[in-house]
């Protein structure tokens, strides 16, 4: 074998043991993150499952509320049309 093409091999080698590498540590950090993502989305998911919860309870609370001020306001209607008939 030339020295030159002793040279090229060891280059050769010397660039694909670093790429090698370099590949490794971003699978790594791919790795990681990918289960960051997983809890972000976890976490994402538990807070809409608790806020859906919530707005429940919430509009169970309101909507007694809004019917109630709905039948308020029709009294208070038939009230002033009774007021000006008289």
């Amino acid at each position: 074998m030339d020295s030159s093409a002793e040279v090229l091999v060891i280059m050769l080698s010397v660039v694909l043991t670093i790429f090698l590498i370099v590949g490794i540590v971003l699978l790594v950090y791919l790795i990681v993150l990918t289960r960051q993502i997983r809890k972000i989305t976890t976490s994402a998911e538990q807070t809409i499952e608790d806020f859906g919860s919530v707005v429940k309870k919430v509009s169970k609370v309101v909507q007694p509320i809004f019917i109630a001020e709905t039948i308020n306001s029709i009294f208070k209607k038939m009230k002033k049309s009774k007021k000006g008939e008289e």
